[in-house]
């Protein structure tokens, strides 16, 4: 039990570090090199304040990891979350950076974090922090440096905000220089749902690969947010049956299918998903460990583990949020034979999303939904036939490692040829 738990407290960062330490074997690449890859270019850590309803003043620590940029301007999303830390932004610009190159984007890697509860925040008060939180990193942002997006507990009016207190500060419209905005000031409708869409796409390529096909699959979705709400659409849509999903509260299983429609109307409802009227009531940890044919982990990192990835009873796992299987975890499903989509590749339709609506504000808005839609399909299928064809060269090897070989060594390769390293 004791080893369990020091495994789901470690951080993000060291599981990172152990998955880059494998690629970097892999690809012969020297001590110097690796410390180069795993030490990010800049940290910017800031003090933000609100000032609340009663007068008082509300003071929080955020920050902004700039991990990479031998591809291009830092890209990566900004959470806020009681939980974040330096540690945690840290790996995870470094993941965007394997993702970016792996989706062949013109972008390194970047992620921001604050160390709050938005929750406990009213409208105001969360206006007030994004417009700090830019005012105090507003030099090192732009459409040519550093590129934000929605993550965790942010959305499209944070990107407004975001947006705004960057025009009055820099003196420049420039709409590029955020991606995930509302589409009345530079978003694109596909931005909202290109993540769910590309892990409902990926699943089905890796099926069609892997099980003989998507339809009729039994799939169980960890994490009923934004990215897994959708995926669950899209699935469905697909033909699989979605048979079991969880959010913070707790889950459901019916072997009968969810309902995509009537599970979203019921968490609207009651404020939960667990409560979906039919199937029996599971707990996020027994969700993870159940039959089916897909499982997909959507919610938070680290939840599968050397202390429970043996009871996994899933044929494929698409992961869709960010490091839900710790290093240790990936070898007791390579051992199993149990394919694993990695996250690098599985949920980056969101970045690819934003990456069109990058593009579309620099030409000056002529993309269209539908083409949207099709841009971010086909940067996702060949990512993925690129991602399969290096795990069969490979052999033995997982996905993920074929997966990072192709996108670190893009990155080391663009480091020498700049001669950053």
């Amino acid at each position: 039990m004791q080893e369990v738990q020091q495994v789901l407290t470690a951080s993000l960062y060291t599981q990172q570090m152990k998955k880059l330490t494998r690629i970097g074997e892999l690809l012969g690449l020297s001590p110097e090199e690796m410390e180069s890859l795993s030490t990010p270019e800049r940290v910017i850590q800031v003090k933000v304040q609100v000032v609340g309803p009663d007068g008082r003043v509300k003071t929080f620590i955020g920050w902004r990891s700039q991990h990479n940029s031998a591809l291009g301007p830092y890209k990566g999303g900004v959470r806020y979350h009681p939980n974040v830390t330096q540690d945690e932004v840290i790996a995870l610009s470094m993941m965007m950076t394997w993702k970016n190159s792996l989706l062949q984007l013109p972008y390194g890697g970047g992620k921001g974090g604050i160390r709050v509860d938005p929750s406990k925040l009213t409208r105001s008060e969360l206006e007030q922090l994004s417009r700090n939180y830019v005012e105090k990193l507003h030099k090192y942002l732009g459409s040519e440096v550093d590129v934000p997006a929605p993550d965790l507990n942010t959305n499209s009016q944070t990107m407004a905000w975001f947006l705004d207190e960057y025009t009055k500060l820099s003196g420049r419209m420039d709409f590029a220089a955020f991606t995930g905005k509302p589409f009345e000031v530079g978003g694109i409708q596909t931005r909202n749902y290109s993540t769910g869409l590309g892990v409902a796409a990926v699943a089905k390529m890796a099926a069609s690969k892997l099980l003989g096909g998507i339809e009729g699959r039994t799939v169980i979705i960890q994490g009923f947010g934004n990215v897994g709400s959708f995926a669950a659409k899209f699935l469905q849509e697909m033909g699989a049956t979605v048979i079991g999903v969880s959010d913070v509260k707790g889950g459901v299983i019916d072997p009968n299918g969810i309902d995509y429609e009537r599970a979203m109307a019921v968490e609207k409802e009651k404020g939960t998903v667990a409560e979906y009227p039919t199937g029996r009531k599971v707990t996020n940890e027994q969700l993870l460990v159940s039959e089916c044919d897909i499982l997909i982990p959507a919610a938070i990192e680290n939840v599968i583990h050397k202390g429970n990835a043996g009871q996994v009873k899933a044929k494929l796992i698409v992961e869709a949020a960010n490091g839900p299987l710790t290093a240790d975890a990936d070898l007791v499903m390579k051992s199993r034979g149990i394919p694993v989509v990695p996250d690098i590749l599985a949920n980056s339709g969101g970045v690819v999303g934003s990456y069109v609506e990058w593009a579309n504000n620099k030409m000056g808005g002529i993309v269209e939904e539908e083409e949207a839609k099709k841009l971010i399909m086909s940067k996702l299928e060949k990512a993925f036939e690129e991602t399969h064809k290096m795990g069969e060269k490979l052999g033995d090897q997982d996905l993920r490692t074929a997966a990072m070989s192709i996108a670190v060594k893009r990155v080391v390769d663009a480091m020498r040829l700049r001669g950053l390293i």
